[in-house]
């Protein structure tokens, strides 16, 4: 029996595209929503606002004595509520920008921006 050019080909590019995924799956499939850390404040507040009316629980972790508080700053916790509300809703098509102050990134921002809890 042989076999076809086109099935041998088509069997290595899958075998290659399996070995890269698998080298570092969790960045190979995930993505972030985070805040543009040059967007105003007033901006940043109100997107934050807005995320955190349409679904109270993507912002329960970042409140005062809460595990995901600290650091303290606007752009980390618009970042934690732009990225909580884009998980849950990106299957329904929610779209990572909150009025074109946030933006995808496949690099895990904790290791970036020292930001998103680890333990949340």
């Amino acid at each position: 029996m042989k076999t076809s050019p086109i099935f041998v080909l088509a069997f290595l590019v899958s075998a290659l595209l399996v070995a890269v995924i698998s080298q570092n799956p969790a960045e190979a499939a995930d993505e972030w929503c985070v805040a543009d850390r040059q967007a105003s404040k007033e901006k940043l507040e109100a997107a934050l606002n807005w995320a955190c009316a349409k679904r109270n629980d993507i912002c329960l972790n970042v409140q005062q004595n809460q595990p995901c508080y600290l650091p303290n700053t606007l752009e980390d916790h618009a970042s934690y509520a732009f990225n909580g509300y884009y998980q849950k809703f990106k299957s329904q098509g929610a779209v990572c920008d909150f009025g074109g102050i946030a933006k995808i990134t496949n690099v895990d921002p904790s290791k970036i921006f020292n930001f998103f809890c680890k333990n949340c």
